[in-house]
């Protein structure tokens, strides 16, 4: 099963790759590639994905139900992914890279609400993936481009020293997952019966 095989390898992340990624990736702070992934990052935020398919819905749902469903679907998936990943946050508390390299702290310290603290998972990384996989959903054909740009987002989690590998592998997961949750129950059945002319 997938969620056990991510699990695992978050285990075998947090134990063997982290702490050393880490010290890897921390010697590129404030070089030109750095500056570069502080760009491709931003495509990891939520609020635009957030806003745009909230305009979506609103300027289409009188116009072009399909379009409308769109934006609906796009709000839904990011919505509910940093929903669940905030409550994983809070739950886990897990110290964010800066806290290793400040004040040597690495582990989880469960309900905590300060940033320094909410560490796994990537909520970037989990956005960036839930559009990914979405577009690959509603546009086949860009399928190949839209993943790939996902996981590069989530690369530049790791690259900034953001998170952790095991933070950005539980993300990603996320992502991924919440997006053919809400697709296969919710929104695949709206997509065929507007293809259909039927509207449900």
């Amino acid at each position: 099963m997938a969620s056990t095989a991510v699990i695992l390898l978050c285990m075998a992340s947090y134990a063997y790759a982290d702490i050393p990624a880490a010290r890897w990736f921390h010697q590129f702070e404030y070089t030109h590639l750095y500056e570069l992934f502080s760009l491709i990052t931003l495509l990891g935020d939520s609020l635009a994905y957030l806003i745009g398919g909230m305009v979506l819905f609103l300027h289409f749902r009188h116009k072009n139900v399909y379009r409308a469903t769109d934006g609906l679907f796009l709000f839904s998936t990011v919505a509910t992914s940093g929903l669940v990943a905030d409550l994983v946050k809070f739950i886990a508390g897990r110290a964010r890279p800066v806290l290793y390299f400040n004040e040597n702290l690495y582990g989880f310290a469960f309900f905590q609400t300060a940033k320094v603290w909410t560490s796994f998972p990537s909520g970037h990384s989990a956005t960036a993936l839930s559009v990914a996989m979405l577009l690959a959903m509603l546009y086949p054909r860009w399928r190949v481009v839209s993943i790939c740009i996902g996981f590069l987002v989530a690369l530049s989690r790791i690259f900034l020293v953001q998170h952790y590998i095991s933070d950005v592998i539980a993300g990603s997961f996320l992502g991924i997952a919440t997006t053919a949750l809400l697709y296969t129950c919710f929104f695949k059945p709206k997509f065929e019966s507007l293809y259909h002319g039927k509207a449900l």
